[in-house]
């Protein structure tokens, strides 16, 4: 059962009810936005709840089980509070949720928690978003072991791969931008594909903070994953990662660290669980 204040429960019986809904972003920086679909702002425990013209939330069902409860909220993209340059960027990837009610009469008569969760995927729609809330219980559905593989299932750089990322990174700056995904860096040497799917993080320049996958290095050129939310220029400064596809051969041959590789690499394959007498190779 759901705690509610004997106050807000004889509210709640009442013909005439003065109830709405409220949702509350902690974000993975620290950072904490509200909203709410009053039509006046809110301020709840010291956070503030903006009225949030357009927000449209889904039917929330609430389940005994370990089922997973979901959540959609549909929202305009006209508030300097959400952007599409900040989705894009992924300011509220795996942001924590909370969703509840409150009298907005009488706000220190509690809340009715409906949903505790964290963002999941995000899409944009012209000038609309749509946010997928995931619920507590789907953490539960998530494969807590390891399985074997083939391909290292460190990421570079952590405490299992055990290397520095910035003994195999360039520190350079922009000599040429062509468009907000693709430019020209003015001392990278290394040769081709050497920070392919690695990461660049800006140092200064509109972008200041923010990283994002490289795509393709080729001849000093970087293209990114997805373009940045500001432009790209000249003299910007930023920090080139060297990418790594997770296999045994780069792990020997690139980074010399076949001592501290967490894969397989000479595990069968499928081709060969699947063979018969007949098959050759």
């Amino acid at each position: 059962m759901r705690p509610i204040l004997p106050i807000l429960k004889d509210h709640l019986s009442c013909e005439v009810t003065t109830i709405v809904t409220c949702w509350k972003l902690s974000l993975i920086g620290g950072r904490v936005m509200g909203f709410t679909d009053h039509t006046s702002d809110l301020n709840i425990d010291t956070v503030s709840y903006i009225a949030a013209g357009g927000f449209s939330p889904s039917s929330i069902e609430n389940k005994d089980s370990f089922a997973v409860d979901n959540l959609d909220i549909c929202g305009i993209l006209d508030s300097s509070a959400i952007t599409e340059e900040d989705i894009i960027n992924g300011i509220y990837d795996f942001a924590e949720v909370e969703v509840f009610q409150v009298n907005y009469n009488d706000l220190e008569s509690g809340k009715i928690i409906e949903l505790r969760g964290w963002v999941g995927e995000i899409s944009i729609k012209g000038n609309r978003f749509i946010a997928e809330i995931r619920g507590i219980t789907q953490k539960l559905q998530q494969n807590i072991g390891e399985l074997y593989s083939p391909s290292c299932r460190a990421i570079f750089g952590d405490l299992r791969c055990k290397l520095n990322e910035n003994d195999f990174s360039l520190t350079d700056i922009v000599s040429n931008s062509t468009n907000r995904q693709t430019f020209t860096a003015n001392n990278a040497i290394q040769a081709a594909g050497y920070f392919t799917a690695g990461e660049i993080e800006w140092l200064s320049g509109e972008n200041k903070g923010r990283r994002m996958e490289i795509k393709e290095f080729v001849d000093k050129q970087f293209t990114l994953a997805l373009p940045m939310a500001k432009n790209i220029k000249e003299e910007d400064k930023f920090k080139a990662i060297a990418g790594c596809d997770k296999s045994f051969a780069a792990c020997c041959n690139k980074f010399n660290n076949a001592v501290n590789f967490r894969g397989e690499p000479y595990v069968p394959g499928m081709d060969k669980v699947l063979a018969t007498a007949a098959t050759s190779y």
